[in-house]
């Protein structure tokens, strides 16, 4: 018997080469290979190994690391052998040839490229979030994550792979090293993989925020994440062409209360543009109520306030300096504002 692939009535031929080297014992099965020759070709010394309960090498030598993922997601999904389709004939919307199962953590880092997440060789195991009601149990290089609801899985090389945040989250649960977990954060800011809300939502549900080191972590990703999107917003004003504007200021009534900070204000037409970096943490609806009463207060005033987010700022740029130069545009259509005295902040 040729021990690279199993004596089959059925082509393997829309495999890849590693679903070609990784099969479950049901994928045998169809393929013509009984169980007793299965574990012919697993004994001490043979041409194959058992990975996984039930999922198999089909050769000698340690796996690859793609031979471990796809090890991992059929011991998880145990999809029927019908399921296993293609990746090109796939549809976007499908959840994939492995059943209703996501590879998430650091697994999913490394194949989203984070070059703060270690190789794939190196994990001793692979995160598999799998529906709540599954049964199996992690075991060898398959840790599962039992989950009420899937996130929404992207497809990196034909695997179903958890989104950014997500796998932050599940990776950070099983990280104890602050510098780890803070690499981790800083990069999918910098790296433009998600916005700090996003990720700090996540760890919310997540429940891990109760931990020091990943409120640290946390305090450094809003940081990086301002120092980000600020970059962002001197761009849009110096390549859109917008007048030059005063940067980082405090308002306040002459010889009265303070109104408050602003990113950018332009004094002649009294428009005001404030970042709006609220990450979803616990005191997000009095923080909120804080940006509201700002907002309104300088808007009676005749204070025009412009609100932008970092997502805008990163997706719908132009659209963000359309708005900010309307605004500008309509000042000598409104009545005249009152005096404010503008300081560095």
């Amino acid at each position: 018997m040729n021990h690279n692939t199993p004596v089959s009535p059925r082509p393997l031929s829309h495999l890849s080469d590693a679903q070609r080297r990784v099969l479950s014992a049901a994928q045998l099965r169809a393929h013509g290979v009984s169980a007793a020759q299965t574990a012919a070709q697993c004994r001490p010394g043979g041409p194959w190994q058992q990975i996984l309960p039930g999922v198999f090498v089909l050769h000698p030598g340690p796996p690859t690391s793609e031979e471990r993922l796809h090890a991992a997601l059929l011991y998880a999904g145990r999809p029927t052998v019908e399921r296993v389709v293609p990746a090109q004939v796939r549809g976007e919307g499908e959840a994939g040839s492995y059943g209703d199962v996501v590879v998430t953590g650091l697994a999913a880092l490394a194949l989203h490229r984070f070059s703060s997440a270690p190789p794939l060789l190196s994990l001793d195991r692979i995160d598999v979030l799998v529906p709540r009601t599954r049964r199996l149990r992690s075991t060898g290089c398959a840790r599962l994550v039992r989950v009420h609801a899937m996130p929404q899985v992207q497809h990196i090389g034909g695997l179903p792979v958890a989104p950014v945040a997500r796998a932050l989250a599940d990776a950070v649960a099983h990280l104890t090293d602050a510098d780890a977990v803070r690499r981790l954060l800083t990069e999918a800011v910098r790296g433009s993989h998600c916005e700090p809300s996003t990720v700090v939502k996540e760890l919310t549900l997540a429940r891990l925020l109760s931990r020091p080191h990943v409120i640290d972590a946390v305090d450094s990703l809003l940081a990086e994440g301002r120092a980000v999107a600020e970059d962002r917003l001197y761009a849009m004003v110096r390549d859109h062409g917008l007048p030059d504007p005063l940067w980082n200021v405090d308002l306040r009534l002459p010889g009265g209360p303070h109104l408050g900070g602003v990113d950018i204000y332009w004094p002649d037409q009294a428009v005001a543009v404030e970042l709006d970096t609220r990450a979803p943490r616990q005191d997000e609806d009095a923080l909120w109520s804080e940006y509201a009463r700002k907002r309104e207060h300088l808007e009676r005033l005749g204070i025009t306030v412009v609100h932008i987010t970092p997502k805008k700022l990163r997706e719908a740029v132009e659209q963000q300096a359309t708005v900010v130069r309307t605004a500008l545009m309509a000042s000598s259509d409104r009545e005249p504002p009152a005096y404010v005295v503008v300081l560095p902040r």
